[in-house]
């Protein structure tokens, strides 16, 4: 099988062109592939597939099998596979996912596509449809208990289920032993991701995120989105703001006259490789 190794500010993803090969157990795939020593090693697998739709169809499976809804960092790759393997030679793309066809806008200078701006869509607050069980129609800065003590959380959906809370150091974090306790929390029936934040100033914060399906990774798209959504929410900036990240930047906008939430990044090309399976 070919592949193709790319990242989005090191949220790293194997990609299969399914317009030229056949893969019949994706899951079990990921599980195989993503793993670090004896796979390629990833956070999970996205299949560049025909649409009906779109300029092409986005699948994705995370590092243990599970299938997700939306991937940020991973759409903006597809966007530079489609462009730069003359597949989808043209600057604005529809791509199709799990959570709707978005429009992407590449910036391209000589042939290669630096950064993708990704129109992800108005953020969804309703607890029914994130989901979560709550007994608020809406989450936002609501007080939880996980393992004794108190968290203060906002819930939104940007394609994925997030949970999103404010914290005086990210680095001090125990994300190794909180992700899990809140991403299986029996608050959301599908798991959830859960993003760690420290507000830096009223346009910069800094997050860190476990990601359902693939724990800890260096980046988070619909994170980034879901936390300057929920940072504006809680009035901690504006609508216009720049996520770090521990594998770099991400800029996010949330338009005040459409609602939808605009992410800029870049994605970048690791290399092709073929693989027995």
């Amino acid at each position: 099988m070919k592949f193709t190794k790319m990242q989005g500010i090191g949220n790293d993803y194997i990609y299969i062109n399914c317009f030229e090969e056949k893969i019949e157990n994706p899951s079990e795939l990921s599980i195989k592939l993503s793993e670090r020593h004896f796979g390629i090693g990833s956070d999970g697998i996205i299949l560049i597939e025909p649409s009906e739709k779109a300029d092409c169809r986005m699948d994705i499976y995370n590092a243990d099998g599970s299938q997700a809804m939306m991937c940020g960092n991973g759409i903006r790759c597809v966007g530079k596979y489609l462009y730069e393997r003359d597949i989808a030679k043209k600057d604005v793309l529809k791509i199709d996912t799990m959570s709707g066809v978005k429009t992407l806008f590449l910036d391209v200078l000589d042939g290669k596509v630096n950064s993708v701006t990704v129109d992800m869509g108005k953020p969804v607050f309703s607890a029914a449809d994130i989901p979560v069980k709550f007994s608020k129609d809406e989450i936002v800065d609501e007080p939880i208990m996980v393992d004794g003590k108190e968290y203060r959380i906002t819930c939104v959906s940007m394609g994925n289920p997030h949970c999103v809370m404010f914290v005086d150091d990210v680095d001090q974090v125990a994300i190794e032993t909180l992700g899990p306790k809140f991403e299986c929390n029996e608050l959301f029936p599908k798991r959830a991701n859960i993003e760690f934040v420290h507000v830096l100033n009223q346009h910069e914060v800094k997050m860190r995120v476990w990601e359902r399906g693939s724990g800890e990774t260096w980046a988070c798209g619909t994170g980034a989105c879901a936390v300057a959504v929920a940072c504006a929410v809680n009035e901690k900036t504006g609508r216009s703001t720049t996520v770090h990240l521990k594998g770099g930047d991400l800029h996010i906008d949330w338009d005040e006259k459409t609602s939808s939430v605009f992410m800029r990044g870049p994605a970048e090309f690791v290399f092709d490789g073929t693989i027995e399976i």
